[in-house]
């Protein structure tokens, strides 16, 4: 009797355990809306009131899109880290409510960040899936500057921004089985950066047998974290 009573004890204080590290792990996650014309969710490390942290802004694809921001939480970033991968830095996930997303809003929602966090102005990085994708290098493509390096998957981008997107590293990636986005959106402005700056520092990964929903497995593996955040830019003062 007193070993079945033993047993049921240690039962719920291992429910109450898991329920404790889940909710600590997320307790540093929480929505901001309206400050800036996206609201969005945003993740700040334990250490961030003692050092400056790294950004890394996450664009989702269009079925994401609307009004209910938990969307967001369907895959890329946010799921990672609901399925118990860490990333060390402050991660910023908007939403976006329709429509594509706009280059000015993505730098209007960075420099709030940086304003009222302890942000490294040296590794500022963003990643985007789909439509996700076009919006990371639009803005890359625009605000080159204001950014580290970037990684957009299945998507494609503005063969007009590849003399500033020759500028950082990126790393390009699409499926071989994509027929919602084809492949040839990505090799295209991988041509276009190629042919303005054959040296440039851009990366384009063929995924065999990728599909336009498989690739997000991505987001749940180390490559695209370690990549990103090996990156560090020098800051001078046309960065600031």
């Amino acid at each position: 009797m007193q070993h079945n009573k033993f047993k049921a004890m240690k039962f719920r204080f291992l429910i109450l355990l898991t329920l404790f590290t889940l909710s600590s792990a997320f307790a540093q996650l929480k929505t901001i809306i309206g400050d800036t014309d996206y609201p969005f969710w945003i993740h700040i490390p334990e250490t961030e009131k003692t050092e400056k942290q790294p950004v890394l802004i996450f664009l989702h694809g269009k079925s994401l899109s609307g009004t209910n921001i938990n969307r967001v939480k369907r895959y890329g970033v946010l799921r990672a880290m609901e399925k118990g991968r860490k990333i060390p830095a402050i991660v910023v996930a908007p939403q976006l409510a329709s429509g594509s997303w706009n280059p000015d809003k993505v730098l209007q929602l960075l420099e709030y960040v940086q304003k009222n966090y302890n942000t490294d102005l040296s590794r500022v990085y963003v990643c985007g899936m789909s439509l996700g994708s076009y919006g990371t290098l639009h803005f890359a493509g625009k605000y080159a500057d204001k950014i580290t390096a970037a990684v957009a998957i299945c998507g494609g981008g503005n063969v007009n921004d590849a003399s500033r997107l020759a500028t950082l590293p990126l790393w390009i990636q699409h499926g071989n089985k994509d027929y919602i986005v084809r492949m040839s959106e990505s090799k295209k402005v991988v041509d276009a950066i190629k042919k303005h700056k054959p040296d440039a520092d851009v990366t384009f990964t063929v995924i065999p047998g990728g599909n336009h929903s498989n690739v997000e497995r991505l987001f749940h593996e180390n490559a695209l974290y370690d990549w990103l955040f090996k990156q560090v830019k020098t800051i001078t003062k046309t960065n600031l």
